[in-house]
């Protein structure tokens, strides 16, 4: 094994969750929310908090780490990172920024969150920032594109186009992600069946996206704690270990006027490759995935990307039966994702990928020694992550 890899080198000990609300109902201060999933994880994990030395976050999640370690009364604060741009996209590169200073001895207890109270700070997908334009926005205002749903549209509305892909796939989608949300208590949508009935009635937001290809918006927090491999055996729980993680973009995917040279793209071409080879196993190898939606059209393009299906097979692989736990040929965001069971800006994602590897999934699959997570289809940078237990390694 080469030296310079993150395969094995750190683990998952704990994983911890608020309560998610619907976005602007938190009965609580976001700092509160962050604190909450932070002390969840320590109990899962059977730590005290106190034994924490870093933090890692990404796409400027507010609350600061050294105002954490005092909130919690740290001894020290070792490290503390945060993954730049890509919104939803770090999601998965935040978990690798801090087994890498577990990796490299700059911290030995790394707690990866992420919380959002839209209460608090304002609707977290509203349009903002556009009393001055410039840089893409200075491309797209102007012909009132406005929001990401209008914007993401372009690349998969071009997609389908050229593979001749059908709305039933993203509809299988949508609809995986509502029933396994009916098996979570946790999820927002929990109690709310979808239909192929409901998803076709349902209102346009920009095609070729109906509402339920659109992800939630919610308040809620959630956290992780990351130790040393060597000490995995140490905690309550089956260890679930870092097999592989990238980040990364493609060639000239953030140019201004949406010109990249692979327009029509969840922008994982570099680095899926990237995470397979670090893990050292290939999609045939991975039993479930949890993937990031912000919306259903990202998600078909990242699988595409990631190897599990040629983009000509998307209407056949895509089906409901393919996508559901226990025993789909890829059981797809077993938790609800952020479609149904939360969008704690993909963070949720990391958590049910946690469960699926120790078995405690609500909706558990069949195959789960190996964990994908996909982070932020369709920005820039994404990153991805394969999770997996002791037996893979």
């Amino acid at each position: 094994m080469s030296a310079r890899t993150l395969r094995g080198r750190a683990a998952v000990a704990g994983v911890g969750e608020t309560t998610y609300f619907r976005h602007g109902q938190s009965p609580d201060a976001e700092f509160k929310l962050a604190l909450t999933a932070i002390l969840a994880a320590c109990a899962d994990a059977g730590i005290d908090a106190r034994e924490i030395d870093g933090f890692s976050s990404y796409s400027d999640d507010r609350n600061d780490p050294t105002r954490l370690a005092a909130a919690l009364g740290l001894p020290r604060l070792r490290t503390s990172l945060m993954q730049w741009g890509g919104g939803g996209g770090g999601c998965c590169a935040a978990v690798a920024n801090g087994a890498a200073a577990i990796a490299t001895g700059q911290a030995e207890c790394v707690v990866v969150y992420r919380a959002l109270a839209q209460g608090q700070f304002g609707r977290f997908g509203q349009t903002g920032g556009i009393d001055t334009i410039s840089g893409e926005k200075a491309y797209l205002m102007p012909y009132g594109v406005l929001s990401p749903p209008q914007r993401f549209a372009m690349r998969v509305q071009r997609y389908l186009h050229d593979h001749g892909i059908g709305h039933e796939a993203m509809r299988a989608i949508a609809m995986a992600s509502y029933h396994h949300a009916q098996a979570n208590p946790r999820a927002v949508m929990h109690g709310k069946p979808l239909d192929e009935a409901r998803y076709d009635a349902s209102r346009w937001i920009v095609e070729p996206f109906r509402l339920f290809d659109c992800c939630m918006e919610n308040d809620g927090a959630a956290a992780i704690v990351l130790v040393d491999a060597e000490r995995a055996r140490d905690f309550p729980h089956k260890p679930v270990y870092l097999l592989g993680a990238a980040s990364g973009s493609g060639p000239r995917f953030g140019t201004h006027a949406h010109n990249s040279v692979h327009y029509a793209s969840a922008n994982f071409g570099t680095v899926a490759p990237d995470l397979y080879a670090m893990a050292g196993i290939g999609p045939a190898d991975v039993g479930v995935v949890q993937s990031y939606e912000n919306f259903t059209g990202g998600v078909l393009m990242a699988l595409v990307e990631h190897g599990f299906f040629a983009p000509e097979e998307g209407n056949e692989f895509l089906t409901l039966e393919n996508l559901l736990a226990p025993t789909g040929r890829l059981p797809l965001n077993t938790s609800g994702g952020n479609l149904a069971e939360c969008y704690m800006h993909g963070f949720e994602l990391v958590l049910e990928a946690v469960r699926q590897v120790r078995g405690t999934s609500t909706s558990q699959a069949a195959r789960s020694d190996v964990a994908l997570v996909i982070g932020g289809p369709m920005v820039s940078p994404v990153s991805n992550l394969l999770l997996g237990s002791e037996a893979v390694l």
